[in-house]
């Protein structure tokens, strides 16, 4: 009878202490980094479009190369390198954009992608021309090229 109360005994305390622990952070905490696969420039394009209009920050660091830069035609002509990026789209926090998307591939090889992304917001169209690179076996974003109408 001993042994059965001790096995109850324990079998509750490590429930309790499972619940406990994935009590402790919230759900989509991003204290660990997320991997994301970009296996392929596919999964690349699509990751960088929900980057840009779902507001994900998981792999958002592991989607640009570490040379990245972005240019924004606009009003005022700027340019944005890697870490500016990834900290404004960190700062988005899960903001979904209400937009209409688009891809489409301009050229691919093996190593290389060319894709226009247009983003049709109320009012306005951003159009993103995106040069993803084989980085290794993964597909990332080594420059954007923003323009507005």
């Amino acid at each position: 009878m001993k042994t059965l109360a001790k096995t109850f005994v324990a079998a509750a305390l490590i429930a309790v202490s499972t619940c406990t622990m994935a009590a402790g952070k919230p759900v989509g905490h991003n204290s660990k980094k997320t991997t994301v696969n970009l296996s392929t420039a596919d999964l690349a394009i699509d990751h960088y479009v929900a980057v840009m209009t779902e507001g994900q920050s998981a792999g958002v660091e592991q989607l640009f190369t570490s040379d990245f830069n972005q240019k924004v035609h606009a009003s005022t002509n700027r340019i944005n390198n890697r870490s500016e990026v990834i900290s404004f789209l960190k700062k988005q926090k899960g903001e979904q954009l209400n937009c209409k998307t688009s891809a489409t591939i301009v050229e691919q090889s093996s190593d290389y992608m060319l894709a226009k992304v247009t983003m049709q917001f109320d009012g306005f169209t951003k159009i993103d021309l995106v040069t993803l690179v084989n980085d290794g076996g993964n597909w990332k974003v080594s420059q954007s090229i923003n323009s507005y109408k």
